[in-house]
């Protein structure tokens, strides 16, 4: 299980939204590459990067705030927003990203994160965005009439390295995961699910290291750890022990 922290960009800037709204946008650091380097100082391993702006615009609008980062850290990084054609994924790989996330483009155009999942196994991640399990695109701003398992379902056997779940909800509002809906995703699908969306306390990251959610791949953190609420070091820890007891 890998705790991912969230580092979201808008205007260069290294922010959180609440429920996906931009107008309810709060910054937290104006130096996303410093905020990259505190995480990797905390003991994190794996990054989680969203480009808020290249969601709604279709294509990268912070790329030198993520180039930035790559320079900076040499942990993983997971790069999504704005990916939306093949090229963009070949450029943000070659450029260090470890794998690219696509979100809008699976439910637009799946044969594309086949295609991409096909020339670059294991380094395309699908990002599925609901809201009252239908999934969400364009930066959230509209919401299809499709279901998230069913999109899910599209992309086994395609060589996807994960399923990114977020309960736009809960997002930002620091209400707990969506731990049922997520895990009963994962239950239908052979691929790793990561729960995103409202990850509040410790207790959050223990009911994740329960049997019932076994077959979660991880999850992400992101207001809670800016706001204090979860301890980087005790998080890190309990999952550390729950590995090492399996």
């Amino acid at each position: 299980m890998i705790l991912f922290p969230a580092i979201d960009l808008k205007n260069g800037q290294c922010v959180r939204l609440e429920q996906g709204d931009m107008a309810r946008a709060t910054v937290f650091n104006l130096d996303p590459a410093a905020q990259a380097c505190a995480f990797a100082a905390q003991g994190f391993e794996y990054l989680h990067v969203v480009d808020l702006d290249g969601a709604f615009a279709g294509k990268p609008m912070n790329a030198h705030a993520v180039e930035a980062m790559l320079k900076a850290v040499t942990m993983p990084l997971q790069l999504g927003g704005g990916i939306r054609d093949l090229a963009t994924v070949e450029a943000w790989l070659a450029k260090g990203v470890a794998r690219v996330i696509i979100g809008t483009a699976a439910v637009r155009d799946p044969e594309f994160v086949k295609s991409a999942a096909k020339r670059f196994p294991g380094r395309v991640a699908v990002g599925l965005d609901a809201r009252d399990g239908k999934v969400a695109v364009e930066g959230w701003a509209e919401t299809s009439q499709v279901m998230a398992p069913e999109i899910a379902q599209r992309f086994e056997d395609a060589g996807v390295a994960a399923i990114i779940f977020t309960d736009i909800a809960r997002d930002g509002l620091l209400k707990g995961l969506n731990l049922e809906a997520t895990i009963a995703l994962a239950e239908r699908i052979s691929l790793p699910v990561i729960a995103s969306g409202g990850l509040a306390s410790i207790d959050d990251v223990k009911a994740l290291l329960t049997p019932r959610a076994k077959k979660l791949a991880g999850a992400i953190a992101g207001r809670a750890l800016y706001d204090g609420r979860l301890d980087p070091a005790a998080a890190l820890a309990l999952i550390r022990n729950a590995h090492a007891a399996a």
